[in-house]
């Protein structure tokens, strides 16, 4: 029997979709009649759970689960159901079944049923909340002044939005937002947090005197219960990348408790991507793996490892910061809008694209970084992370081939890449791309878990984009300093390089003015 618990017994809102099943109609004389289906959602309503078969895309049949169904297992990969007809469900393998039956299992349990539960590996989850869960963690992110400013603004600057509302704050963290709706005059604020944080965010309410303005609730969005419907949505769900960590989803979960015409802080999320050319960073990741090439390490010859090093070196994603001239194309753009797209859509995101060079190249990999925009009744304010902006704690991400793509100018770069999400609160990334006309065809397959972070405090300069003597051009200036570097002519911080105006390469850490974060022109590329 599927035990519900009695009254006390919420199953959260939500769907779990489960791929590579075969389904049958199992008669009372134990004969089957196959149904053509492609996989199954269950959706969790209420004390209810609707399972539904799908095939292409599209609902073939829906049929509700309560606490008097009955259900046994059949073998390893096999269950039983009496439904509305009695249906025997077969996975494809282990790992399908044993989410389905935690399904099962968790419906007589509210603290085990749970979206978030259901696609994460329980280790990732603990340690996702230990590390957030430090003060210094949350002092890395509040100290990020593009960060934290822009948030304070988009809020202030849209205060309509938040005067006398009811606003809930999504992985409240330290409370920082809650803390901003309130000196926008928000009527009360709902702060989740599902880590060890929360107890300190409670501190930080109780020192500041906001018991009545803010109440924290510690758990995951996913399994507490919220007072009431919100007005307003606000949360800090980027991860490198923009979807790494997985909690987009978390955030858009959150909406069933947003009211109908209600606002989410961010509104929309948009990863750019574009080709990249870059020897230097190439060679040392190259090199990196020739470390395996030793044939008397201590005694041990080790090189029989070289390509396994070479191949694993070359899945990490390159996390830190780039010269926009890296950039050999003018990027493309893939956008979610947390209002109005599924948590389902998040499981696999799939960018088509094609590029024009705009100079010959030995293209390395593809570049990716992001804005969000916090689309408010009075003002847009946006949120960048672009090569070109002042740095933030999320830099940029560099997706590395094992075999560059030698393009031309105007040579049509073609290809595809693709995020499939895993129970590491992250994402496989896929990466194919070809030449127009040329069977040249190159990619790899990264993992967004593992990056490499390779903060190494400066910006190289792409060789060649010198069109006069720097060291002419230094000390032939008027205005030469006694010391340091020339701030002008073609060199790293100023003039034009084969009709490009480059960002400064060595920038400041954040922006000087508070304005200089609130638009972005991506025809800056």
């Amino acid at each position: 029997m599927l035990s519900t618990g009695g009254d006390k017994m919420k199953i959260e809102n939500g769907t779990h979709t489960l791929y590579s099943v075969s389904v049958s109609e199992l008669s009372e004389n134990l004969s089957t009649t196959s149904i053509d289906v492609q996989g199954m959602s269950l959706t969790f309503r209420g004390k209810e759970v609707v399972l539904s078969l799908l095939n292409k895309g599209c609902e073939v049949s829906n049929h509700v689960m309560s606490e008097e169904t009955e259900r046994c297992s059949c073998g390893k990969l096999s269950w039983i159901l009496r439904l509305d007809k009695t249906l025997m469900i077969k996975f494809a393998n282990e790992k399908s079944e044993r989410e389905f039956r935690e399904i099962l299992e968790g419906l007589g349990d509210p603290a085990r049923l749970s979206i978030f539960k259901a696609r994460t590996e329980e280790s990732s989850a603990s340690q996702y909340f230990q590390f957030y869960g430090y003060l210094s963690q949350q002092q890395n992110m509040l100290q990020d002044y593009v960060r934290t400013s822009t948030f304070q603004r988009a809020i202030l600057d849209n205060h309509t939005d938040f005067q006398d509302k009811i606003v809930l704050d999504v992985g409240a963290g330290s409370g920082i937002l809650s803390f901003f709706a309130v000196q926008a005059g928000a009527k009360h604020v709902y702060a989740v947090e599902a880590s060890g944080m929360a107890e300190h965010c409670r501190e930080l309410i109780k020192h500041n005197k906001y018991e009545d303005k803010i109440t924290v609730i510690h758990g995951m969005i996913e399994e507490v219960e919220i007072p009431e419907q919100v007005d307003t949505i606000i949360s800090e769900p980027m991860g490198y990348m923009l979807y790494n960590e997985r909690m987009l989803e978390t955030y858009i979960h959150a909406r069933k408790w947003l009211k109908k015409e209600g606002r989410m802080f961010p509104t929309k999320g948009t990863l750019y991507l574009a080709p990249f050319s870059d020897e230097g960073l190439f060679q040392e990741v190259s090199n990196k793996a020739n470390f395996w090439y030793q044939t008397f390490f201590y005694g041990v010859d080790l090189s029989n490892l070289r390509q396994q090093a070479y191949t694993e070196y070359f899945k990490q994603p390159i996390v830190d910061t780039f010269d926009p001239r890296h950039l050999v194309a003018k990027p493309i753009k893939h956008t979610t809008d947390f209002l109005s797209d599924s948590e389902d859509s998040l499981k696999k995101i799939s960018v088509d694209f094609t590029f024009y060079p705009h100079t010959a190249a030995h293209v390395h990999g593809l570049a990716f970084w992001f804005d969000v925009s916090f689309e408010g009744s009075q003002k847009t304010v946006f949120l960048s992370t672009a090569p070109s902006e002042p740095l933030t704690h999320w830099y940029q991400v560099r997706c590395l081939c094992e075999t560059p793509l030698y393009a031309r100018p105007g040579q049509p770069i073609i290809g595809n890449v693709t995020l499939i999400s895993n129970k590491r609160q992250s994402y496989d990334v896929k990466l194919e791309m070809n030449l127009a006309g040329s069977s040249t065809k190159v990619g790899n397959v990264l993992d967004l878990k593992n990056p490499y972070f390779r903060y190494t405090g400066a910006v190289a300069i792409p060789p060649g984009t010198h069109n006069t003597s720097p060291s002419e051009q230094y000390w032939s200036s008027d205005s030469q300093p006694q010391t340091g570097y020339s701030t002008g002519g073609t060199g790293a911080a100023g003039g034009n390089y084969n009709g490009y105006t480059p960002a400064p390469t060595v920038k400041a850490p954040y922006p000087t003015s508070p304005n200089s974060y609130n638009v972005y022109d991506e025809n800056t590329y």
